[in-house]
């Protein structure tokens, strides 16, 4: 809402938090490095921005050097426990966030 964005249709609807309820703000919180506040806000939204933006720097990394990090990475990342791992996290963040509300 302080985007000017209308209210979130999950939470006029249910009266609960959605599953990614937060996560902008914490990632705002990330990128001005307020670690702690971003957590607080939202641990998955803490941990998606830390995430992308070790990805950004491994990304322009390999771009300038033609490093085979990033095939590496691709292999590592983007396997079936990452994505598992990934789920969990958001689903326990949306329970903290239940916890919260």
């Amino acid at each position: 809402m302080q985007l000017g964005m209308p209210m979130c249709a999950w939470v006029m609807r249910f009266d609960r938090p959605c599953p990614t309820c937060g996560m902008t703000t914490s990632v705002a919180h990330a990128a001005r490095g307020e670690f702690l506040n971003s957590v607080v806000t939202q641990p998955a939204g803490a941990a998606f921005a830390v995430g992308a933006a070790s990805l950004f720097w491994l990304s322009l990394y390999v771009a300038m050097t033609g490093s085979a990090a990033g095939r590496l990475a691709g292999r590592m990342f983007f396997q079936g426990r990452w994505l598992w791992g990934a789920g969990v996290l958001v689903g326990v963040s949306w329970a903290y966030k239940f916890l919260t509300w």
